[in-house]
């Protein structure tokens, strides 16, 4: 069956080409992706010219964002189920260009942070909004189709964002980095200003009352798929935040090869592109919990086998890129499929629920990927403990929201429509 025919029969509200919907998705993520890893390469000369003095603190470049990034979560879901997605999409989107441009500005690391800081706050729209009008518009095995289809897309952002990163460093200050961020989110801006109707319904438009905002509270924490499956994706991305955090010293300080940091990085990041592609045509007819589930189980084994190579010092560059790699294929197989089984019941209160699901994730993938990358100590195995700590909680969550059956089909009625 061809994409047309798969999707003809939604509620289509965004009423763009298929394509075009995608692609504005896709980017409205890579606004946040491109946030954090086009700075990678850039960490050492930040730190070094900002009078950093310790080396694993230039890592709150990144670890600053992503944790307010979290918080954001929790005012821009509720503030866009009230008054839609459009006008809390341009306000940010603005803001987000303007502490880019007070970033580039920044003559001190504190007021780096500190503009970072903001900028990670508003960046968390981003998220909100991009799960809550896919939500608005689909449902189910399709949303995670449309949801895959658009993280391969934004999974370009990470192949080519480090090797960006470097060509402008090659030409320009690292402050041109913050140029391009505030450059591509006003572009995003005007896209969606010119193309993007508003995909919230009058009648799904809540409150943001304190009785309103805690009713829609209870429903995400109570439903059982909601929180277990925000909280098993949030031990997960503690992985990933803890490479995001490590990679670069990896790279240069593990195996002393810095000139491969950015190609290793992108064929890393490349296995997530090709597991979304995969996901994106066989999720409708295998469903999610089963390829979740299977991807997570997998996932543990790897680490145990990672970690056994780790431990007894053989570990190479390549060794290291295949299993990372491969974990990071396992990681696109249970991201989108979580985050979908995570909304299956919320569809009415679509952007409160994304807030409160994100900032889980955001907040407990930020400890642990900070406490991943704070314990490096020029090897791999705080990394390779984090991922096999994580991938095994994240199963035992998730055994407890299915009742301790996995891999099996089931079609809740949701509570908001289908």
């Amino acid at each position: 069956m061809n994409a047309p025919q798969t999707f003809q029969d939604e509620n289509m509200s965004h009423g763009l080409p298929f394509g075009e919907f995608v692609a504005l998705m896709a980017s409205l993520m890579a606004v946040n992706a491109l946030g954090i890893d086009i700075m990678l390469p850039a960490l050492g000369r930040i730190g070094s010219e900002l009078g950093v003095a310790i080396e694993n603190h230039q890592q709150l470049v990144v670890a600053v964002y992503i944790g307010c990034f979290g918080f954001g979560q929790l005012i821009f879901g509720p503030l866009a189920d009230r008054f839609g997605r459009r006008p809390v999409l341009f306000s940010t989107l603005g803001i987000y260009a303007v502490t880019s441009f007070v970033a580039a500005h920044a003559g001190s690391f504190d007021l780096l942070l500190i503009s970072r800081g903001l900028q990670g706050f508003v960046a968390a729209s981003t998220r909100i909004l991009s799960i809550s009008i896919i939500r608005d518009c689909y449902a189910g095995r399709r949303m995670a189709r449309v949801t895959s289809l658009c993280f391969m897309v934004f999974l370009a952002v990470p192949i080519a964002a480090p090797t960006l990163g470097e060509l402008i460093l090659l030409v320009a200050p690292w402050h041109w980095i913050f140029y391009l961020l505030g450059g591509f989110s006003l572009f995003v801006c005007t896209w969606a200003a010119v193309r993007l109707p508003e995909t919230l319904t009058p009648a799904n438009r809540r409150s943001i009352g304190v009785g309103s905002i805690l009713q829609a509270t209870r429903m995400t924490l109570g439903d059982r798929c909601s929180l277990g499956y925000a909280l098993a994706s949030a031990v997960i991305y503690g992985g990933l935040v803890g490479f995001l955090n490590s990679a670069q010293q990896i790279f240069a300080h593990s195996f002393n090869a810095p000139q491969y940091f950015a190609p290793g990085f992108g064929l890393i990041a490349g296995m997530m592109a090709i597991a979304a592609l995969i996901n994106s045509r066989i999720v409708e007819r295998l469903g999610t919990r089963l390829v979740s589930h299977s991807a997570l189980v997998a996932m543990i084994v790897l680490c145990l086998v990672r970690l056994a190579i780790v431990s007894s010092g053989h570990e190479t560059i390549w060794t290291f890129a295949i299993m990372q790699g491969t974990t990071m294929f396992l990681f696109g197989l249970t991201g989108s499929n979580f985050g979908s089984m995570a909304m299956e019941r919320m569809g009415t209160i679509a952007g409160t629920a994304a807030s409160i699901q994100g900032f889980m994730q955001s907040v407990v993938g930020t400890l642990i990927g900070l406490a991943i990358g704070q314990s490096f100590q020029g090897t791999t195995l705080p990394l390779t403990l984090g991922f096999l700590l994580g991938s095994s909680a994240a199963l035992g969550i998730v055994l407890l929201a299915e009742r301790g059956k996995l891999f099996r089909a089931h079609n809740p009625q949701p509570v908001g429509r289908s």
